[in-house]
């Protein structure tokens, strides 16, 4: 068994983005943090003598990142957050009522804006769009609100 590591912070896959956790005393406050996202796959050393390539992931991987730069992540799916959408995104949570140009936001579709949900969310969509290679089985990605601390999902691939 082996695995391969993309190191988001190494590779430019990285981010900027703001966001808030209803209820938390600190962190809901609109606030934002540089992202590294970080990806393992483990599995058997393939044919070609690797794991799997780098290329489609990275590709991919800097995709998404670039889908998420510079917004407010808002989560849909939280039901102490009321959405309007319009020209303006209004969002009301705790008490507290933003208005942001729609373009400006970023709404997923997740209970909160957490690392770990961020990873959980990252990595269903990693897996739904790239064709991993039968020999990887497992794939784990972090998403880290700056370097030293983040969250991270895995999804058993066999």
């Amino acid at each position: 068994m082996a695995f391969l590591e993309l190191n988001g912070w190494d590779t430019g896959i990285t981010f900027s983005a703001s966001h808030f956790i209803p209820g938390h005393k600190k962190c809901g406050r609109l606030h934002g943090h540089g992202y590294g996202v970080r990806v393992r796959g483990h599995g058997d050393i393939g044919e070609n003598h690797m794991v799997m390539d780098f290329i489609e992931l990275k590709r991919w991987l800097r995709g998404i990142v670039e889908e998420l730069d510079h917004h407010v992540l808002i989560p849909t799916s939280n039901p102490d957050i009321t959405i309007e959408k319009g020209k303006e995104v209004v969002v009301t949570s705790a008490g507290k009522r933003y208005v942001l140009p729609e373009e400006d936001v970023v709404l997923l579709p997740i209970p909160m804006c957490s690392a770990e949900e961020l990873a959980q969310y990252l990595l269903n969509k990693c897996v739904e769009d790239i064709p991993f290679p039968p020999n990887i089985t497992r794939i784990e990605l972090g998403v880290d609100e700056g370097r030293g601390q983040g969250g991270w999902a895995s999804r058993e691939m066999r």
